[in-house]
C-alpha cells in the first residue's frame, strides 16, 4: 500500500526528529499568536458569545445550528492558550477560559444530546488538569454517567440525538468520557458500555479499508444492524472526512483507556486510509468518495482534527518509524493549515482557520471558520510545540 511505501521512504531519509525544517517551530508559533489574537477579539467585540461556524468570515449572525454540541471549543481553545503561555498571559487566558467554561456545568446532566465529551473533556478536563479541585473531577464524573445512560443493550451502542435507531461516527469523540468515569470511579458497568458501543462502531461503521460510515441503523426490537447511512456524507456508501477523522482519534482514545489493541489497529486503519486519500498538501476532500465536481470543496477542519489525531498515534504505537510518518504527516497537514488556510489572508476574517465545511446538504458553513477546527487546530499546534 501506499501508506507503507512512504514509511519506508521516511524511514531511509530522516532520523527520529521533531521538524523537518527549522522553519517549523516559526512557522507553528506564528500560527499560535494569531490563534490567540482571533479568540481575544471574539472575546471583547462579542462578551460571552459561544460560536460556531461564520458566514462570510463573521462569527455572530443568524444561521442555523443544526445541533447544541459545539460550546466546549471556545472556551476549549483559552485552556490551550494557558497551558501554553507563562505570566499574565498564562493568568489571562485561564480567567477567561473559567468564565466560559462555567456556564456550561448544568450540561452535565443533559440528556437531549450525546456531546458530553466535546462539551467536557475540552473544558473541565483541561480545567481539572490545572487544579486537582475534587468539584471539577464531579462534573465531568456526571457527564459520563450521563453519556451512558443513551446506552441501548438491544444492539449495544449509544444511541445518537436523531432516533433511538440511530448510531453516528462521531460518538467516538464523547464514549471517552465514559471511559473516564469507569476508570474514576471502579464502575464496571459504565466501562462495559464504553468497551460494547466501542465494538459495535468498529464492526459496523468502519469498513474493510478503513474507511467508514457516518451513521448505522438498528432494528429496535431486536438490536440487529440495517444499514449504513449519513447526514453529512455524499451518499451512505462514502466517506465524509470529518467522520473519518473523527474514528481516527476516538479510538485512539479508546484504546488508552482500554488498551485493546483492537482499537489501535482501527485508529491506525483509519488513519492510513487518510493519508492515501487525501491531496497531496494533506488536506481532504469533505468525502472522499464523493464524485469529482464535489470532491473540490475541503475541509480544513478535518485536517485539523486528523493532525492532532496523528501527534497521538505517533505516541501510541510501539512501531517507531511508522510513529514518524504519523507524526511528519501532521507536520505536513499543519504546514499547509499555516500557510494556505489562516484567516490573515481575508481581511476582517474573524475565525482561525479557513476552509472548513459544517454541513453540505444543509448548506451551513461552507468554505468558512468552524469553531471545532480551530480548536483542534490549536490542540495540534501546541502538542507540536510541547516541549
Amino acid at each position: 500500500p501506499r501508506c507503507d511505501r512512504l514509511r519506508n521512504e521516511v524511514a531511509k531519509e530522516t532520523p527520529w526528529i521533531q521538524f523537518e525544517l527549522p522553519t517549523d517551530r516559526a512557522r507553528f508559533e506564528d500560527a499560535l499568536v494569531f490563534s490567540q489574537e482571533q479568540v481575544k477579539h471574539l472575546i471583547e467585540s462579542h462578551p460571552n458569545f459561544y460560536p460556531l461556524y461564520t458566514q462570510d468570515g463573521k462569527w455572530k449572525h443568524a444561521g442555523e445550528a443544526w445541533t447544541h454540541w459545539c460550546d466546549g471549543f471556545f472556551p476549549g481553545m483559552m485552556w490551550t492558550f494557558a497551558r501554553h503561555n507563562k505570566g499574565e498571559a498564562a493568568q489571562y487566558w485561564k480567567a477567561k477560559a473559567i468564565q466560559y467554561t462555567t456556564p456550561l456545568e448544568p450540561r452535565k446532566t443533559d440528556r437531549e444530546v450525546y456531546d458530553q465529551g466535546f462539551l467536557f473533556f475540552s473544558t473541565y478536563y483541561r480545567w481539572l488538569a490545572m487544579e486537582k479541585d475534587p468539584a471539577l473531577k464531579e462534573v465531568l464524573l456526571t457527564a459520563g454517567q450521563t453519556l451512558a445512560l443513551r446506552y441501548q443493550e438491544k444492539g449495544a451502542y449509544l444511541r445518537s440525538f436523531v432516533a433511538p435507531n440511530s448510531l453516528f461516527i462521531d460518538s467516538m469523540m464523547n464514549v471517552g468520557i465514559i471511559f473516564y468515569a469507569a476508570r474514576e470511579t471502579g464502575d464496571k458497568r459504565l466501562r462495559e458500555i464504553a468497551l460494547r458501543h466501542s465494538l459495535t462502531v468498529r464492526k459496523n461503521l468502519i469498513r474493510g479499508d478503513g474507511s467508514c460510515a457516518q451513521e448505522g441503523l438498528f432494528d429496535t426490537d431486536s438490536g440487529e444492524f440495517l444499514e449504513q447511512s449519513t447526514h453529512q456524507g455524499f451518499r451512505r456508501d462514502s466517506c465524509w472526512s470529518r467522520g473519518l477523522a473523527w474514528a481516527t482519534y476516538g479510538f485512539s482514545i479508546c484504546y488508552e483507556y482500554s488498551r485493546d489493541p483492537r482499537f489501535l489497529a482501527t485508529s491506525e486503519a483509519c488513519a492510513d486510509y487518510y493519508v492515501t486519500h487525501a491531496n497531496g498538501d494533506g488536506i481532504p476532500p469533505w468525502d472522499f468518495r464523493a464524485p469529482l465536481e464535489f470532491r473540490k470543496l475541503v475541509d480544513t477542519s478535518a485536517a485539523a482534527i486528523m493532525a492532532s489525531a496523528l501527534i497521538r498515534l505517533s505516541r501510541l504505537i510501539q512501531d517507531p518509524v511508522k510513529g514518524h510518518f504519523y507524526y511528519m504527516t501532521a507536520v505536513r497537514i499543519l504546514r499547509t493549515l499555516c500557510d494556505e488556510y489562516l484567516g490573515k489572508q481575508t481581511k476582517g476574517w474573524q475565525g482561525i482557520l479557513q476552509g472548513s465545511l459544517y454541513h453540505m446538504h444543509r448548506g451551513l458553513g461552507i468554505n468558512e471558520s468552524a469553531v471545532w477546527g480551530d480548536y483542534f487546530f490549536v490542540e495540534a499546534l501546541e502538542r507540536i510545540l510541547r516541549p
